[in-house]
């Protein structure tokens, strides 16, 4: 920090006569004390007073009667039976100042993410009491969106992109299109030594199965796609979580250097070692919702020491002390509440003895100071808008974010290319298996069945193969929660860009599919034919895999998903008109019928195959005995059978006379309503409504605040 006191503590607190902290020693000695208040005039102070925030809980009523007499299920009843309320913050106030770093320990539960939400408008407004301020000033959200940054907990990151490559889109999308590509470029490579990750700028993150980065630089990365900005505001929500000590001490360290640049640094820890301790600023433990510490480290052991009356062993981290004391103190029957209580007495004396701070600046003072020192790379425009709060939302406009999702999309997909492998093989596979079992089809009554049963079974793979796209934005949910967050990019980007991405391997797995089979089986309509088989094909490969987006926005799972994709292509199916016309369905169903996605391509290939040429003969004479008992009986006997129905129907007809034409079969299979191509296109416009709803969902179910 720029001429500041240092951030070494010493602690030697004395009791005096009474037991309690005496006022001189109440950050521990004088030089501690001096220390921690005579840092120089700080920009920026973000300040949060008396923040409650309650939820309800639904109760199992064995649990809610057998704790009925806990003071913190007292307030049920007034809530109904068998609901309570919990609370996750109750009355906490506190500070935190550019140049420093304020930590937020305590044990799982205690409500550390809980607060870290609060500071960063990450709960609704409405279930939040208390006031969090910046520099006295309440809290504008979009204008904290711009000046702020949050970390989350999980390392939500696209596995086959590099470590430059990550930071560079994360440029892209933060950074406005007013800055150049050269200084989003320099900004990255700033940012990849500030972060200390230049060894591994061009290794991919890597997952499971593809060795990538390790843990600590996974962590920086991600620290670094949010910070890419420079904010001068930073939420980081347990950023040492499951790293081991060396890498969360050099993230932590990072961290320190981030701070010192100018920044307002929040995070929360579960259990810092003794060296993380020492980098940290301000320390603030929590237990159950309550603060029970809040002050400088090196404070915290006189602190303990004064509360437990006795010494804290030299050589003792007393965060875990502090930590393994609290849990003790949570597990008896009066809590935590002496220590809370003892907290609150703590710091009336330390307040009492602090100098008062000089006047802060003004908030749009102190941005247009921290713009000057470089912080927040947004470029003149956004850096003025910044300063008159007429903050722009997103910081490109649409069609840049849709073209950088849509590279990364594809960057993604080329190297990856196992998946598209996969699902071309089985397609090909299918085909192959299609093809010779359907070869060649005469056009004979049974040769007109079998058709049947071909296309069926052709569209209806055409839905079953898109299932792959289940499992895409499952994969990404949480990254695009995380990019969204802070307003990266729009959900109608995503969703668009999504698109965009998944038609090119379309175009092939058609082509494959329709070049195996169009011929080998013998379809009719020759070149026009085929290309509308393309089209066709197409069409239903582009449906299918937009009705599998479209769920992976509602199932959680991928399970689930693969389950409900199977059901929902076999009941479009069902009701397509294979295996009964329309003139079968019962009333109450037939607006399945009409939604079945399967019931467009099945009629457009069927008119492609029977109304391509009007007067093509699919039945003649004694074909008409075919698959009955008289079809057993000698030729003669089926002619003379036929010829007495011609006498006694009065009409004319022979052994070869045609009794079915193409348009005879479409007839009585009851496709008549559209021709082939309002099939195609409303099979295709059934693709783009479902990539509408699956943006619905994107709206519906990325709120990313708290209730």
């Amino acid at each position: 920090m720029e001429g500041g006191c240092g951030s070494v503590f010493t602690s030697t607190t004395q009791v005096d006569t009474s037991g309690q902290p005496a006022v001189a020693d109440d950050y521990g000695d004088a030089s501690a004390t001096a220390d921690f208040i005579c840092r120089p005039a700080v920009h920026l102070v973000l300040a949060f007073h008396d923040l409650m925030y309650s939820v309800k809980v639904k109760q199992p009523m064995r649990s809610f009667r057998r704790r009925s007499c806990d003071r913190d299920v007292e307030a049920a009843h007034s809530h109904g039976e068998g609901v309570r309320t919990r609370t996750l913050l109750d009355g906490i106030s506190g500070e935190a100042r550019e140049g420093e770093i304020m930590a937020v320990l305590g044990a799982s539960g205690a409500g550390k993410s809980t607060l870290i939400d609060a500071l960063a408008d990450r709960i609704q407004r409405d279930s939040l009491r208390g006031a969090v301020t910046l520099n006295g000033d309440a809290l504008d959200s979009r204008m904290l969106r711009v000046i702020s940054a949050y970390v989350m907990q999980d390392d939500l990151l696209y596995p086959m992109l590099t470590v430059a490559e990550t930071l560079m889109y994360s440029a892209e999308f933060r950074l406005p299109r007013s800055l150049s590509a050269s200084r989003k470029r320099s900004r990255v490579e700033a940012l990849i030594d500030q972060l200390d990750l230049r060894a591994a700028a061009n290794t991919i993150i890597g997952d499971e199965g593809h060795r990538g980065v390790s843990g600590g630089e996974r962590r920086r990365v991600s620290i670094g796609i949010d910070i890419i900005h420079d904010p001068i505001v930073l939420f980081l929500d347990e950023p040492t979580s499951g790293l081991d000590s060396t890498s969360a001490f050099m993230v932590v360290k990072v961290l320190q250097r981030i701070a010192r640049s100018g920044s307002v640094v929040v995070m929360s820890v579960h259990q810092p070692s003794y060296r993380i301790l020492a980098l940290l600023d301000r320390l603030m433990i929590l237990s159950r919702g309550r603060t029970v510490y809040y002050g400088p480290p090196a404070a915290l052991r006189g602190f303990l020491s004064v509360f437990m009356g006795e010494p804290i062993p030299d050589g003792a981290n007393p965060a875990e002390l502090a930590l393994d004391h609290i849990r003790e103190l949570e597990g008896s029957q009066s809590g935590t509440e002496e220590l809370v209580k003892f907290n609150r007495l703590w710091q009336e004396k330390a307040l009492s003895s602090r100098a008062v701070d000089g006047p802060w600046l003004s908030l749009k003072e102190t941005i247009r100071l921290s713009i000057a020192r470089g912080k927040l790379v947004s470029g003149t425009e956004v850096a003025a808008a910044v300063l008159r709060t007429e903050v722009a939302t997103y910081a490109n406009p649409w069609w840049v974010e849709v073209w950088v999702l849509t590279r990364r999309g594809f960057t993604n997909t080329r190297r990856t290319p196992e998946v598209f492998l996969v699902r071309f093989g089985a397609v090909v596979v299918t085909a192959f298996i299609l093809s010779t079992l359907f070869w060649r089809l005469d056009s004979t009554p049974t040769g007109v069945k079998e058709r049947f049963s071909f296309f069926a079974i052709a569209m209806s793979t055409m839905f079953y193969t898109t299932a792959d796209a289940l499992p895409v934005f499952l994969i990404e949910r949480y990254i695009f929660f995380r990019e969204t967050a802070h307003n990266a990019y729009r959900r109608s980007s995503y969703a668009v860009s999504n698109a965009i991405v998944a038609f090119p391997p379309l175009i092939f797995l058609s082509i494959a599919f329709a070049a195996s089979t169009f011929f080998a089986v013998g379809l009719a309509g020759g070149a026009e034919g085929f290309v509308f088989f393309v089209l066709i094909v197409l069409a239903s490969f582009w449906a299918g895999s937009g009705f599998a987006t479209f769920l992976s926005g509602v199932v959680p799972h991928v399970i689930i998903g693969y389950t409900v994709v199977v059901a929902g292509v076999s009941y479009f199916l069902l009701f397509s008109g294979f295996f009964m016309s329309r003139h079968r369905i019962p009333d109450y169903w037939m607006w399945f019928h009409y939604m079945s996605l399967l019931k467009y391509p099945y009629e457009a290939v069927m008119q492609n195959e029977f109304g391509a040429d009007t007067g093509k003969c699919f039945m003649r004479g004694v074909q008409i005995f075919d698959g009955m008992p008289m079809g057993k009986l000698p030729v003669e006997n089926q002619v003379s059978m036929l010829n007495t129905m011609s006498k006694s129907m009065g009409i004319h007809f022979n052994a070869t006379s045609c009794l079915t034409t193409g348009t005879d079969i479409l007839a009585k299979q009851a496709i008549d309503q559209l021709g082939k191509w309002g099939c195609f296109w409303v099979t295709v416009a059934w693709g783009f409504l479902l990539r509408v709803f699956f943006y619905v969902t994107l709206v519906l179910g990325s709120n990313n605040k708290r209730r």
